[in-house]
Formats: C-alpha cells, structure tokens, sequence
C-alpha cells in the first residue's frame, strides 16, 4: 500500500522535471517598423455565428514617450470588457504595465488583473457570479523584455513579409503562467473594401506549451487555443479580423472594423 504514493510523487517529479527540461524556443522584442499614433477606432463583437454581441471602441494616444491603448466593449446584456495597455516604441515594443477589466453575466466570473513592469507586480481579483465569493491574488513576477498583453494587433502589424516571431504571453488562470505565443503567417485571403478587393495576410497566434505541459493542461481541460488574425499590409498594415476567445475557456468570438451610420431624419 506505501508504494502507491511513492509512484505517484515519483511520476510527479518526472513531469516536473520534463516541464522545467523544456528546450525553449527563441522569443524576442518586436522591432518597430511604424511608429503607433493617436487614434479612435470602432469595432464590432459577434459570435461565430456572426451574432452581434458587443460594440466598442479602439482608443489610442502618445504621452510622453508612452503609448497608451484602451480596449472597450459594451455587451447588450450590461456587461462590459476593459482593457488598457502601456508601451514604449523606442526600437522595440516594450509593454510598460497592463489592466484588464472583465464585468458582467456574459463572463463566467468577474475579473481584474493588473501587470506593470518597473516594480514587477501582478494584482488579480476574481468574483464569483453564484455566492459574490473574492478570491485575491498578488505577487512579483519577472518578465521578459517581449511580455505582449494587449500588444499582439500591434505586434503582428510590425512584422515584416512572410515572416513570423515568438513572444512571451503572461496567461492568468487567476495565478500568472508565463507562455510563449507563436506569430505565424499563415497564407493570404482577398477581402473587399467599398467596391474594391485587397489582400490580408492572415497570421496564427497560437500557443507554446511544449508536450508536457499541454498534456498537463488537457488533463486540466485548459488548453489555450490558437488566435487568428488578419492585416491588410499593403503600404501601411491595417487590421481586420480577429477571432478567438477574450477569456479563458471562453468560446470564439470575432472582432471587426465597423464605421459610423447615420440616423434617418424624420
């Protein structure tokens, strides 16, 4: 009867090792190729049923060096997705501190996570919608220089033709869990644009786990699936599409360009 627990702690530490063992793949800061600006963008949220589900706002400015980028989404049911990033743009992009804000019934629980770099810490907070039960998290963690939250649109934007990157990715499951994400090209696809066609590049985000811990999250049923993206980068790259979950576990949903309509008047 005592050897059962001892293969178990023996086969824990084998799948310990084999994670800690992983051979890494190179990741690097992305180089800047076209300098961010100001700017106010309109989006659309929908299902992949291409169900309406949100509206939102794309907000940008340059202060002091910093770029500041804010994320928001109004869902029909009151719910609400806030996310703002801090970056700089001297020769790479360097992600300076990060807010994630996820509220409402759309969500499975509420949710609040922040990131910054100078001092290292993490905040996460976590409410459940059945009992109102906070769970609180805080620490220091170590990030690279190519940390991406909320900068992987932009990122995709800067990368040269044909080509691809790896960066780091700090994935909150609430603990923080520092991943490698994958920027690959992967083919092109004509979209039409008024009455014109043009070519969008459509680039796989998808997730290093290496085969130990992707096993280990399937057991968990947390397996993070790949992210797509599409840029039109003719002259100066635009976004248009993304698909992919907002939060974890979460199903696909996509995200477009989407332009003011006017009022009939009465």
């Amino acid at each position: 009867m005592r050897s059962i627990p001892g293969r178990a702690t023996a086969g824990l530490l084998f799948l310990m090792t084999a994670l800690l063992w992983q051979r890494p793949l190179a990741a690097a800061p992305v180089p800047v190729r076209f300098v961010e600006g100001s700017l106010h963008g309109f989006l659309v949220l929908s299902t992949s049923q291409e169900v309406l589900i949100a509206s939102g706002d794309l907000l940008q400015v340059v202060q002091g060096g910093e770029v500041k980028t804010r994320l928001v989404f109004h869902f029909k049911d009151g719910s609400v997705l806030d996310e703002t990033v801090v970056f700089t743009q001297r020769n790479v992009f360097t992600l300076q501190s990060y807010h994630l804000l996820q509220r409402g019934p759309v969500f499975p629980e509420d949710t609040e996570i922040s990131l910054e770099r100078a001092s290292g810490k993490y905040h996460v907070k976590t409410r459940a919608h059945k009992d109102g039960r906070e769970k609180v998290q805080d620490g220091t963690l170590e990030m690279p220089l190519d940390v991406s939250n909320g900068m992987v649109l932009t990122l995709v934007k800067n990368l040269s033709a044909g080509t691809g990157e790896t960066v780091h990715m700090v994935a909150f499951t609430p603990a923080p869990k520092l991943i490698k994400l994958q920027l690959a090209p992967a083919g092109e696809q004509k979209v039409l644009i008024g009455g014109s066609e043009r070519t969008a590049t459509h680039y796989v985000l998808k997730p290093i786990l290496g085969i130990w811990l992707k096993l280990f999250a399937s057991l968990l049923g947390r397996v993070p699936p790949d992210n797509h993206a599409w840029i039109v980068t003719a002259d100066v790259p635009a976004f248009v599409k993304f698909e992919g979950p907002l939060y974890m576990n979460g199903p696909v949903w996509r995200i477009e360009l989407t332009s003011p309509r006017w009022r009939p008047e009465p």
